[in-house]
């Protein structure tokens, strides 16, 4: 696989280089900074299980595992965006048109709306992903591409209705921590592995698959010249990237715009859009943005903590026009 891309894409590796450097500097960072100061000997003996007991409490139970659900959760969603990108052939697709996110948060809701536990809501919201899922898969059943990202979008317009008047309902007591969720919070990431591994096999399976997805990307007519079976085809993506955003969903919330922008940055930078490329690319760089989101969201109002998917769309709907502005 190295060998292959060398060939192909033989430049690329600088700025793989530097993109690796970029999300360690950051990684780095995310675990030294933070609303309480330690200095970098009690940060480093905490990771060592040495120390004091304040630094490994802060360190192992809040920062480290917010740092890999940042990373985990931010890779999963720019990989489900040049999933989604490619299979719809737009540029502004983004994991949350196919109503997965929606169907999350309204099942989510429910359950906290109920009084559920943690496990319970998060199982909730997986429900609410997989009967989404069903439901745009069902509608658009052999409808192409135009009657996927349509029904997509009709069903997160409808789940978008039905959290409102969740929210209206809902008791006072629990209307904070479900505005929250609903903005993207990393503190529902209590398993952050579970994202962190999801998405290191994403990336693989992302490459592995590139040739297709360069199919895909190309048209439907080059795709049938080839023969690709593009019903199934279309299935399989889809439904690729449900899971990916469901798994994201579960573990932070709805955090938008990094599928949407993530992509766009490194065709940019990278000057190409082969997925052996784009697919490893976006899934670093999405997770390094996601990082510094939630450093930010940590830091900047200290101690209070700010939802990083807000901290998330503040920065990338600027950053979003820019890129328009650029392309332009």
């Amino acid at each position: 696989m190295v060998s292959t891309f060398h060939r192909v894409h033989g430049g690329a590796w600088k700025g793989f280089v530097a993109l690796l450097l970029i999300a360690v500097a950051v990684f780095i960072g995310s675990l030294l900074v933070g609303s309480a100061e330690f200095a970098p000997s009690r940060i480093v003996g905490a990771l060592l299980g040495s120390g004091d007991s304040v630094a490994r409490s802060v360190t192992l139970a809040v920062r480290l595992p917010r740092t890999l659900a940042a990373f985990g959760v931010g890779s999963l969603l720019a990989l489900a965006g040049v999933l989604l990108q490619a299979l719809f052939r737009n540029p502004l697709a983004d994991p949350f048109v196919l109503g997965v996110s929606g169907g999350a948060a309204v099942g989510a809701l429910l359950a906290m709306i109920a009084g559920a536990t943690l496990l319970a809501i998060q199982g909730s919201a997986v429900a609410g992903a997989v009967v989404a899922v069903l439901i745009v898969h069902l509608l658009a059943r052999s409808g192409g591409t135009t009657r996927l990202l349509l029904t997509g979008v009709v069903l997160a317009s409808a789940c978008g209705a039905i959290v409102t008047v969740l929210l209206s309902v809902a008791d006072a007591s629990r209307l904070r921590g479900m505005v929250f969720w609903l903005a993207g919070d990393l503190e529902w990431a209590v398993n952050p592995w579970t994202s962190a591994v999801t998405a290191l096999f994403a990336v693989a399976f992302a490459v592995l698959l590139a040739r297709p997805l360069n199919v895909l990307a190309a048209g439907e007519l080059r795709a049938r010249s080839v023969g690709m079976q593009l019903e199934t085809w279309r299935s399989f993506v889809f439904v690729g990237c449900a899971a990916l955003t469901a798994v994201a969903v579960v573990s932070a919330g709805t955090v938008g715009f990094v599928g949407l922008i993530t992509p766009h940055i490194v065709r940019l930078a990278f000057r190409t859009s082969d997925h052996r490329v784009v697919a490893p690319a976006s899934a670093l760089l999405g997770g390094t943005l996601l990082a510094c989101a939630d450093v930010a969201a940590r830091t900047v109002v200290a101690p209070r903590q700010l939802p990083v998917g807000a901290i998330m769309a503040l920065v990338g709907a600027p950053l979003f026009i820019g890129l328009l502005r650029h392309r332009g």
